[in-house]
């Protein structure tokens, strides 16, 4: 989603994860391996992320919003749906504005005890829940290789129509009735609202 904004994607080609190991840099063992490492690549992002702005997909989802009850689910760690007027957004992977100290680890303010459905990703019930209540499910900018955020497909109603919108080829698992606009974020949100009618 934030590709035209600036950001490579983690796992594409050319994506942060070639230069950047997962396990060095999203790992508690990476942090404890090397947190300069870690505060430097995030810092890295954050500095990037000062200087972006929201593309225009950002803001054809938030003006949906005009005619739908919309939820933004993203596993991007950026703000720029927030910033481009998306009221109500969810991040799966956390969010890289916000921080917390690791000074005193110990201090019951700053843990949360994650349960066995959302070990590593906290939000995804939330986001599960939100699938099973959607009427139209749009899926912009992923490979749909990356759990449990790919599973989240299958919570939605077989019923409800399922848009992806990516111009690389994706295949949506076990979903027969899958729209796929082989587009970029901003060109693929202008074709899905005019399919919407919310042009």
């Amino acid at each position: 989603m934030s590709v035209e904004s600036g950001f490579k994607t983690f796992r594409g080609s050319d994506g942060l994860w070639e230069n950047y190991p997962v396990e060095q840099v999203a790992s508690h063992e990476g942090w404890n391996a090397d947190p300069e490492l870690v505060t430097g690549f995030y810092n890295m992002l954050r500095k990037k992320l000062y200087g972006a702005q929201p593309n225009e997909g950002h803001r054809l989802i938030q003006s949906l919003e005009r005619m739908y009850d919309v939820t933004v689910i993203t596993q991007n760690v950026d703000n720029l749906h927030e910033r481009a007027g998306s009221s109500k957004v969810i991040h799966l992977h956390g969010e890289l504005m916000k921080v917390c100290s690791s000074r005193d680890p110990d201090d019951p303010r700053w843990q949360v005890e994650l349960g066995p459905d959302n070990c590593a990703v906290p939000m995804i019930s939330a986001a599960a829940e939100q699938a099973s209540q959607a009427d139209v499910f749009v899926i912009v900018g992923t490979s749909l290789n990356v759990y449990p955020a790919a599973g989240l497909v299958q919570y939605v109603r077989p019923s409800v129509p399922v848009y992806i919108i990516d111009p690389e080829p994706v295949t949506a698992p076990s979903r027969r009735d899958v729209t796929h606009i082989s587009k970029g974020a901003s060109e693929g949100m202008k074709e899905l609202c005019s399919l919407l009618g919310a042009v």
